[in-house]
Formats: C-alpha cells, sequence, structure tokens
C-alpha cells in the first residue's frame, strides 16, 4: 500500500495524478448538474486527433485515466521488478512521458464504440420537420 502512495504522489507520476484528480472533480460537477458534459466541445475539435464522435470531456477523461493507470502501472512493475540503480530511476521517469502516447493510442480504440452513443449532429425533431412540410404546402 505504501509503494502505490509513494508511486502515486512520486515526482513523475504527480502530474498525471493532478490531472485525474481534476478530472474526478469535473464528472462530480457533472453529477451534481453544475456543468455539462458537451461543455467544451465548442472549444476543441478532436476528429484530427482520431478520438472525434464523442464529447471533449468524455475524450480527454479517458485520455487521463488510460495515460495514469499505464504509468502508475509501469512504475509499480519497475519498482517490483527492476533493482534499484541510476538507469532505474531514468525509466521511472521516462515511463510517464511514454504512457501518453500509449494512452492516446487505447483511448482512440476505447472511443471509436461510443460514436454511436455521442452523435455528432442529431437531427431535427419531427414536429419541425412537419411544420415546414406543411410551410411548403401553403
Amino acid at each position: 500500500m505504501w509503494m502505490l502512495l509513494s508511486v502515486v504522489t512520486g515526482p513523475p507520476t504527480i502530474l498525471l495524478t493532478t490531472a485525474l484528480v481534476v478530472v474526478l472533480c469535473f464528472w462530480l460537477l457533472v453529477a451534481a448538474g453544475f456543468t455539462s458534459v458537451g461543455s467544451f466541445d465548442a472549444d476543441a475539435n478532436l476528429r484530427a486527433w482520431g478520438m472525434g464522435g464523442v464529447p471533449v470531456a468524455v475524450a480527454v477523461s479517458t485520455l487521463t485515466a488510460v495515460a495514469w493507470l499505464l504509468s502508475v502501472g509501469g512504475v509499480l512493475l519497475l519498482a517490483v521488478c527492476a533493482p534499484p540503480c541510476s538507469a532505474t530511476g531514468l525509466l521511472r521517469m521516462a515511463l510517464p512521458l511514454a504512457a501518453l502516447p500509449a494512452a492516446w493510442r487505447l483511448t482512440c480504440l476505447f472511443v471509436r464504440p461510443l460514436h454511436r452513443l455521442f452523435p455528432d449532429e442529431p437531427g431535427p425533431p419531427d414536429r419541425g420537420r412537419a411544420r415546414d412540410q406543411v410551410d411548403r404546402a401553403a
């Protein structure tokens, strides 16, 4: 337990831990109704990054959680399996940086099935379409 706590709050992983805390606070605000999931959609277009079709908050939250899990898991594995030396220390510092591109690829794979749940542009309501047809007929 102490090893996990030291890895989570250790120098390289603390940045991803802080980002994860911010993501968790955002989702608590969403759950409380103070903000919405789509509140950042006008600010960024993730289609160029391969994560389009879902709200920005979902994609960034998934990216943050996966990067944190890869970083913590890699550093824990390194702490258990590798002997303590300077090369291990350098590798421990590089693992969170290496976790980001891997997390990006995994996030692209994870959000792909979610496209159906979050349509980019919902269709017009049926009442509006019927009203347009009545106006055209007159």
